[in-house]
């Protein structure tokens, strides 16, 4: 049954008149009678008709791109990729053009479902959530339950570098390799002869995490070093500051560590400041490695050891995804693979 304006009006309490007021922002209202207001629709799941309201099937030429961090070069990289595709592709009503708007939740869940919900009331032509997930069956399931009614709304849903939503093939996703890119940066790291590492981790909470810390940990139980894995790892945020101190932490704990493996390329110039105001060579006494391969990864000294995700390819074929210029993947999952990029910042272990 369709949710109606009354029925918002019924559930906050208020007249109908009111719940215009508060959905068009155009006349002042309470802050506790516009929270109320929100709160039912939210919770009704009401969704507004645009400028178009007599076509009431029809989406806007707006396409929404989430991020978590649009200061993280990872995030911008892919939404600027996307953006950039959205425009070539364009087939919208005024002019060609579609108006994307990129979304920063800055990793909270509570704002990520209210950018879901403002885009679905606003009938976006497309969504494109970017980066790992939170790993918090709750929220997993109403992000699920969103991207479910927006897809059979009409709008079209890509996910780029975020696992799939289960049982969702309406839903594309472009998934990272994150898992066996680990694998293989620590497998390089053992067939130097390293065997003491440590493991700058991420947030404990994220689907990126977890994987990247799989991968490594199979890597290291596949060389009988499974023992004290958890005394090796520090989990911190995805940003230089937390390099630096899980770095201190891990030296604290081991102080034979001759590699440490970063959550991403940033925490790893974290680490490796952190190495260096202790008086450690990079990599004489301790081999630094990262992810993602961002384009400072390369001119940083000495220049780092990652795993490369081809960050801007993924951003473009999401943009194409979101316009439909490109065919959806088999199954609507598509794995893109992460290669390993060796370089000076990775050394055999002083013997």
């Amino acid at each position: 049954m369709t949710v109606t304006l009354a029925d918002v009006a019924a559930r906050a309490r208020v007249s109908p008149a009111t719940v215009s007021r508060v959905l068009n922002g155009n006349y002042p209202v309470a802050a506790s009678t516009r929270e109320r207001v929100l709160r039912a629709v939210d919770e009704l799941d009401y969704v507004l008709n645009g400028p178009a309201s007599s076509l009431a099937a029809a989406t806007s030429d707006l396409v929404g791109i989430l991020v978590n961090d649009i200061a993280d070069p990872f995030f911008g990289i892919m939404a600027g990729a996307a953006q950039s595709a959205i425009g070539e592709g364009a087939s919208g009503r005024a002019g060609g053009e579609k108006l994307a708007v990129v979304c920063n939740t800055g990793g909270s869940p509570e704002r990520e479902l209210t950018y879901l919900t403002l885009l679905q009331r606003q009938r976006a032509a497309a969504v494109i959530l970017t980066g790992g997930s939170l790993e918090d069956e709750e929220h997993m399931a109403a992000v699920a339950a969103k991207l479910t009614k927006l897809a059979d709304a009409g709008t079209r849903v890509v996910l780029c570098g975020r696992p799939p939503v289960p049982g969702d093939a309406s839903v594309a996703a472009l998934t990272f390799d994150n898992r066996s890119g680990a694998r293989r940066l620590t497998e390089h790291l053992l067939s130097l002869g390293h065997r003491r590492i440590g493991y700058a981790a991420g947030p404990a909470d994220r689907t990126t995490t977890r994987h990247r810390l799989e991968g490594h940990r199979e890597a290291m139980a596949a060389a009988g070093l499974a023992d004290g894995q958890e005394t090796l790892t520090v989990h911190g945020a995805y940003d230089r500051g937390a390099g630096y101190d899980a770095t201190l932490e891990l030296l604290r704990r081991e102080p034979s560590l001759t590699a440490i493996v970063a959550a991403n390329d940033t925490v790893a110039l974290g680490a490796c400041a952190a190495l260096r105001d202790r008086g450690l060579s990079i990599p004489g006494d301790v081999s630094v490695a990262g992810f993602d391969d961002l384009p400072f990864s390369v001119d940083a000294v000495p220049a780092l050891t990652t795993v490369r995700l081809p960050l801007h390819e993924a951003g473009a074929r999401a943009g194409r995804l979101a316009m439909a210029t490109e065919e959806a993947p088999p199954g609507g999952v598509t794995t893109i693979p992460a290669e390993l990029m060796v370089r000076d910042s990775t050394a055999p272990p002083r013997s």
